[in-house]
This record gives C-alpha cells, structure tokens and sequence, in this order.
C-alpha cells in the first residue's frame, strides 16, 4: 500500500501505481469507452501545470499498478478546504476535506434549484453515497475525475465568485472544456453540457485517518463498471 501527503497546490501524486444495476427511473446506460477516458484524463494531468512531490517514495510496483490494487490516503495531511488528486487504476481520484461552509452550500436552495439531480437518483455512485453531500462521511468527498461530458479533467474552484468562472459561481468544479458545472458534491448543473453527476469510486474508511479507494466497506459491491456513464 502506498499514502498520498496533501499539499496547498492540490497536487496529483500517482502512485504509480474503474454489467450494473440502475435505479428505476433512471437514463438507459451510455457507457462510453472507459479506456479512452482514461488515456484523456492522463494526458491532462501530464500537461497540465502540476505539482508532483513525493512521487519516487509512493511508487509500487508494477504488478499492483496491473491489479488496481487499492491505495491508501492519509487524510491528516489534508486540511479543510484541500484536495489532492491520486491515480487510482489509471484514472484521477479526487479527495477533498470540505470546509463546514461548503457542506451548507451543498444544502441552499439556491444551490440545489441550479442542480440537475441533486438527489443522486443516477446511478452515478455507491448507495453510502446516495445522499446529499455523496459520501461516507460529509467532510471527505471521494470522486473520479472524469467530467461526464467528453471526459476532461474539471478544475477545483471551491471559492465563491460574483463573476467568475461563471456569473453567481458558489464553488465547486467546472470544466474548462465546454464549460460544465459540478458542486462541491460532484453534481451536475443544470443546462450544461455534461449529462450526469462525478462518478464515486468503490472506498472505505479503514480507521479516522487513512481512505482506502479500491475497496468497498464490508457488506458492499460496488464497481465503477456499475455506473450508468463515466
């Protein structure tokens, strides 16, 4: 197993290292091709202006990197407000200890009216993240970052902002692609390009300060293959 240390620049640290069943009432599956997805989503974090600390002391070896094990996070080194991104199977991961004024902005109506499923009746997560802050615990939001639309990478823009990126922005994630919109909860804005909430990877929680993504907690069985579209 290997842990990710936080940092202020939300860094993504790799450590080198996602046939379901849907809600009733639900949008027929649009799977598209996870592998592609992938690949987009990697070449995006090897361009972009990132930060990678601590890579050559996390790095497992290739027969984890071929398993998809899981990997471990250590989440005393992510103050409130933080995200880190981490490879998890290829794929960015991101983890974000949420401040408590952005677990209140995920329950404003003025948010929730601007949501196109803002109760997560997609089946775009695990059922521990069926909820309205989609997580295990509220403070820790485990999400793949993959936008639903044509599979960019969205920024974290957690600070409200009259103006930008967009007019009235109450923080969260928008992706410089097309211009879709998530909160801080991973759900999709109404009238914008991407169709669905952020997926929510299989994790647990192994005790108060270590995230396991890759696992489920006992008595789940949970697959990103189970989602309706990454």
């Amino acid at each position: 197993m290997s842990s990710a240390t936080a940092s202020h620049a939300s860094p993504v640290y790799t450590d080198d290292h996602h046939a379901g069943d849907h809600h009733a009432g639900g949008p027929a599956p649009n799977r598209r091709d996870l592998v592609k997805l992938i690949a987009t989503a990697g070449a995006a974090i090897g361009i972009g202006a990132i930060a990678w600390p601590f890579i050559d002391s996390m790095n497992p070896s290739a027969d984890v990197i071929a398993a998809g094990a899981p990997i471990d996070i250590d989440l005393s080194k992510i103050g409130e407000g933080q995200q880190i991104v981490v490879l998890w199977r290829g794929a960015p991961m991101l983890v974000v200890h949420r401040t408590p004024q952005a677990l209140k902005t995920l329950q404003a109506p003025a948010m929730i009216q601007q949501l196109a499923d803002p109760n997560s009746v997609v089946h775009q997560q695990p059922a521990f993240a069926e909820n309205w802050h989609r997580s295990a615990k509220p403070e820790f939001l485990v999400l793949v970052g993959i936008c639903t639309h044509l599979g960019c990478l969205p920024n974290y823009m957690p600070t409200p902002d009259p103006v930008s990126p967009a007019p009235n922005w109450m923080g969260g994630y928008f992706c410089p692609c097309h211009g879709s919109k998530y909160d801080l909860a991973g759900r999709v804005y109404k009238s914008v390009p991407a169709p669905y909430n952020l997926p929510v990877p299989p994790y647990r929680f192994v005790d108060d300060k270590t995230l396991r993504i890759g696992e489920n907690p006992p008595g789940i069985a949970y697959t990103l293959n189970d989602i309706v579209q990454m």
